[in-house]
């Protein structure tokens, strides 16, 4: 049953496929083509956008069925509680969402902040310390920003969305009008030699495509801001993850029928060296300034799903209780938005880019995206009769399919992110116990009584 909502129902459709889609496109994808070319050593990189679409589509039917189902604020936190039971299994994944939310949600604000403040540079040879100004104040902006209802929110986003769509069509319009066969597809020999090496390029190129890819499913975070979620929810996550498909696989080709790969896996701006070759410097800075707008819609989005998610473990007592704090006006977890804000710009000041994404793709992988699909099967062994508002198709092949290449994804990744991901894990279970202990509650509830 789902509780009392102390939020507004005030996002639609439209304005829920924009929220998702400007979370998906963010400064990520024009920075991490050239890391994506490189580890796949040619233009058969595409593989490797291709392989982050199908995770999408094979995880977002995991995500359409559990939001659809439980549209509360939270996302993966209700999912997690409910399915492994809220006094037991479901408490502790539910708990390590949450820690390890604490620590990784900041970190993806700040890693676009960052990301926001170096591509910047190629408008102005900005130093490091002018760098951490740009960062920091991008995220102070955007807190700003965020400070208001909810319906106010959607207007934003929509015209946010708009600067993403225009900027990503101009580009893939560029790529087509100016395309060259023998650029995109010449390629290196040994290519598609399915070697060990091979599978290592791939997994490594994975990791930065999925990491483009990953905000379809941040309408959950708002379950209970969006009007009649049982349809918008599964439809905003496939429009979204459809339309961003398109959109990432032409950009792609775009840029590899310009620009040389050998040239482009080495480029720094290789937006704005795309828009340069075919315009001008004039109209790359243009472009330029356009990247810039997509980040800052993009990190709009992450900063006001991600904002939610302590609110709703803060409802339940699982959390610090200022979390559930909501604005009595605007109607919003103003507490929560804030402190993730705080978070946010500190770790902007702190932390260099270059491994942040890495490891913010598998601190997830374990808890969130596999304990999820796992949690699907699970409930509905559990519950056989169990009606739900959403099925996914061709059950359960999505979710099995996800599995598989999420766990693919993890074990292609350097040890130190594996040991790291394990790690917060461990350290996650232990508080967890400790405050089992120190509540006398599940698990060490009989042990206390003994």
């Amino acid at each position: 049953m789902e509780k009392k909502n102390l939020l507004v129902r005030g996002l639609g459709l439209k304005e829920a496929t924009a929220i998702n889609m400007i979370d998906m496109v963010g400064i990520g994808p024009f920075i991490t083509i050239p890391f994506i070319i490189q580890a796949m050593n040619g233009p058969q990189c595409i593989l490797a956008w291709m392989l982050g679409a199908l995770l999408a589509f094979a995880d977002g039917f995991v995500w359409a069925e559990l939001g659809a189902s439980m549209p509360q604020a939270g996302g993966s936190y209700v999912f997690l509680k409910e399915i492994y039971g809220p006094k037991k299994w479901g408490k502790l994944f539910s708990f390590l969402y949450i820690w390890q939310t604490s620590i990784q949600a900041p970190l993806v604000i700040a890693s676009g902040a960052i990301g926001f403040s170096q591509y910047a540079g190629y408008l102005y040879p900005f130093d490091a310390l002018q760098q951490k100004v740009i960062s920091g104040s991008l995220v102070i902006l955007l807190t700003f920003l965020l400070y208001r209802k909810i319906t106010d929110i959607g207007k934003i986003s929509m015209l946010l969305w708009i600067g993403v769509i225009a900027t990503m069509a101009w580009m893939i319009f560029g790529g087509i009008t100016h395309f060259d066969a023998d650029l995109a597809f010449t390629y290196p020999e040994g290519a598609f030699d399915l070697s060990p090496v091979f599978w290592a390029g791939l997994g490594a190129a994975s990791v930065k495509t999925v990491y483009s890819f990953l905000g379809y499913y941040n309408v959950c975070h708002l379950g209970s801001e969006i009007i009649n979620p049982e349809k918008n929810i599964p439809r905003s996550i496939f429009i979204s993850i459809a339309g961003i498909t398109v959109l990432y696989l032409l950009m792609q080709i775009s840029v590899l029928g310009v620009i040389p790969w050998q040239e482009a896996k080495e480029s720094t701006f290789i937006v704005s060296t795309f828009f340069e070759r075919l315009y001008g410097r004039e109209a790359a800075m243009v472009a330029t300034a356009l990247i810039l707008w997509i980040a800052v819609a993009s990190l709009f989005s992450v900063m006001l799903g991600y904002s939610r998610v302590p609110y709703a473990a803060a409802m339940d007592g699982n959390y610090f209780s200022i979390f559930s704090k909501v604005h009595p006006e605007k109607k919003i977890p103003h507490y929560s938005l804030f402190i993730l804000g705080t978070a946010a710009f500190v770790f902007s000041l702190l932390f260099k880019l270059k491994e942040v994404i890495t490891a913010i793709i598998v601190m997830r992988i374990l808890v969130q995206f596999v304990g999820q699909s796992v949690g699907v099967i699970y409930l509905r062994k559990k519950n056989r009769n169990l009606q739900l508002p959403f099925k996914m198709w061709l059950y359960p092949v999505p979710a099995l399919l996800g599995i598989l290449i999420w766990m693919f994804i993890f074990f292609s990744t350097e040890w130190v992110f594996i040991v790291g991901a394990l790690g917060v894990i461990f350290t996650g279970i232990v508080i967890f116990l400790i405050k089992g202990s120190n509540e006398k509650s599940w698990p060490l509830e009989e042990t206390v009584k003994r």
